[in-house]
């Protein structure tokens, strides 16, 4: 099987990565359109991923948010996105770089993105051919650690207008597709 020098499988990832950011900047514009609504999981220890100690102590591997009910201010960049989120009923800002999501879905019409860690991967894994690289083991989305929805621009939370996120109501993961790079490769 020929080398892929080309790289196919981490272009891929960077082209979804880059879906995931314009559709976050659309609801930093315009708000949540519909019912959508985002399950964003990421690595809470990838470099510049920011969040206060208390939730790396909750979560201290990965995190999975929605953003439905409560979030604020959204700013979406070229390499990450930055948002506020109520835990528990305590404000917080996150920092998340796109490169730090491992998966993204939007239950409300069964989409749903999983993505491979790609980095750290030595010279000769990289170089392999793709059916005899080790793959990472399936990733489901856990359970939501918080739910969100867009408020007033100008609104804050602060004291008893930061209430409490509700859980979803079933332990279950949306269901939706999850669309794998490995689908599209030849095997």
């Amino acid at each position: 099987m020929a080398v892929d020098h080309i790289r196919y499988d981490i272009l891929a990832q960077e082209a979804l990565r880059g879906l995931v950011r314009k559709v976050l900047s659309e609801t930093a514009r315009h708000g949540l359109p519909g019912d959508h609504h985002f399950y964003i999981s990421f690595q809470t220890t990838a470099p510049g991923v920011k969040i206060s100690p208390r939730l790396r102590e909750q979560y201290p591997e990965t995190i999975t948010v929605v953003m439905q009910h409560q979030f604020w201010d959204l700013k979406v960049g070229e390499d990450l996105f930055e948002v506020g989120m109520s835990f528990g009923g305590i404000p917080e800002r996150l920092v998340v770089p796109f490169e730090a999501i491992t998966a993204f879905a939007d239950p409300s019409v069964q989409f749903a993105l999983q993505f491979e860690t790609l980095t750290g991967e030595s010279e000769e894994t990289a170089s392999a051919p793709q059916s005899d690289r080790p793959r990472p083991p399936v990733r489901h989305p856990e359970r939501p650690a918080a739910a969100a929805q867009p408020v007033e621009p100008a609104a804050t939370p602060s004291g008893d207008e930061a209430m409490d996120t509700p859980e979803p109501a079933s332990d279950e993961a949306p269901s939706a597709e999850v669309v794998r790079l490995d689908r599209f490769r030849k095997k």
